[in-house]
């Protein structure tokens, strides 16, 4: 954490203004570990006001990031259910009266940042509500269908209408918005609903103006590798949650060492050394998939370990400390059920780890990855991370059954992810997983 809350890359004035020089004014992420909060379910009220009691619990978690789904005023024609989707934006400018003012957001921001962390705001920059302002003064702003009417970006989202971000209007006002949370809040970045869907010539733009402003997060909700050069840090990992499910369901390799070593070398050839973001649940996969426990069963706890160990950020979900078991309501008040749980402290140790062990940075050229064959493939994932002097050995069985390990040719000696003395398995047992640090 206080790589984070301390560290700003060098800044590079004799290059041009653009990606190139303001790439570098972003914090340190290598080491963070970023938490989605869900306002409306986070506490009986429901409120920033009330969240802000939780900043210092998640702090000696080892929380870096906060990342507030959005806080917008809710459109209310076409709404889905009682109090509708956080998604549909009725105001850019506004907050939802449900979550409280913009003073009480201002006192949230401050409260995280006292506490080393950054705060970024849920972003929907692909649709609006029906009942959005601009459907009125500036319905030029909305793609529209053949009857000149507005249109749904799919057949399912129906409370919401599609702008046309190829308007350079349309982009201009987007990105004022985006800069007035930045400039009057003091907003630390976005995480960017369904980016892929909208122009990479709009994001390259408005994130470069944000950069003008302070070193901003950018988190894009999408996979494809044309998100970098438009200049976000993160995009997801879906490949890493997906993975994992499907050795638990059905028994099939699941290529992670392959995939991430892969991903590495692509991600190489950007200028800003770019990762994504790992998770074994968010808003989505929860309220629609089910939750981790349910997806996962009793290989939830090493999909967590490879989520931390694998290159890139993990994240965690708001009530998965708790052992979240339930899908939470999208539509609805659904409230999480706070109560102590292991998962609390294995999120603390793993992020602890993260932050003091250079292998597991995201986003260094440097770091690498590389598989060590196991006898179970299918069910069983070994790999070292590595850079520099650093070394971490992963070993995590994803299967009910015990699983032979064969030991390293050279003699090293380890410590586990607590720092104490270990010795190298010759067996993982059902569902066990091991992390050791190569000691020097």
């Amino acid at each position: 954490m206080l790589k984070l809350a301390l560290s700003l890359l060098a800044l590079t004035l004799s290059a041009p203004f653009g990606l190139a020089q303001e790439e570098l004014r972003r914090p340190d992420l290598a080491s963070s570990v970023i938490y989605e909060v869900n306002i409306r379910q986070y506490t009986p009220e429901g409120t920033f006001d009330a969240f802000r009691a939780h900043i210092p619990r998640l702090q000696s978690m080892g929380v870096d990031i906060l990342w507030l789904m959005p806080i917008h005023p809710i459109g209310e024609k076409n709404r889905k259910g009682e109090l509708g989707s956080y998604y549909s934006i009725s105001d850019y400018y506004a907050v939802n009266t449900e979550f409280g003012t913009k003073e009480d957001l201002d006192e949230l921001v401050s409260d995280a940042h006292d506490a080393g962390m950054l705060v970024i705001l849920d972003w929907v920059a692909n649709h609006t509500s029906w009942d959005h302002e601009w459907t009125r003064t500036h319905p030029e702003r909305y793609r529209l269908n053949s009857n000149g009417a507005f249109t749904t970006p799919n057949g399912d989202w129906l409370d919401v209408i599609q702008l046309d971000m190829n308007n350079p209007d349309t982009r201009a006002a987007m990105k004022e918005a985006m800069l007035y949370w930045v400039r009057e809040h003091d907003i630390d970045g976005y995480r960017c609903d369904v980016a892929e869907h909208v122009p990479n010539e709009f994001w390259r733009d408005a994130i470069g103006a944000l950069r003008a402003e302070k070193p901003v997060f950018m988190l894009a909700e999408g996979g494809a590798n044309w998100l970098f050069d438009g200049g976000f840090d993160a995009t997801y990992g879906w490949g890493l949650g997906d993975a994992c499910f499907r050795v638990v369901q059905e028994g099939r390799q699941a290529a992670i060492v392959m995939n991430y070593s892969r991903e590495l070398a692509v991600f190489r050839r950007h200028i800003r050394n770019p990762f994504r973001m790992h998770f074994t649940s968010n808003h989505d996969w929860n309220s629609w998939n089910g939750t981790a426990v349910e997806r996962l069963g009793d290989a939830w706890e090493g999909a967590t370990v490879l989520s931390f160990m694998a290159p890139g950020m993990p994240l965690i979900y708001g009530g998965q400390e708790a052992g979240l078991d339930k899908q939470l309501e999208f539509f609805e008040k659904d409230e999480i059920e706070w109560r102590d749980h292991p998962a609390a402290e294995l999120y603390r140790r793993l992020a602890a780890f993260k932050d003091r062990v250079h292998a597991l940075d995201a986003g260094d050229p440097h770091a690498g990855m590389r598989a060590v064959p196991v006898s179970n493939p299918d069910r069983t994932v070994v790999f070292h991370r590595i850079n520099g002097d650093s070394r971490v050995v992963v070993m995590v069985n994803l299967s009910p059954f015990e699983t032979p390990i064969a030991r390293p040719r050279t003699v090293d000696r380890y410590r586990d992810i607590d720092g104490n003395t270990a010795e190298y398995p010759d067996a993982l047992g059902p569902w066990e997983w091991v992390v050791l640090e190569v000691v020097d």
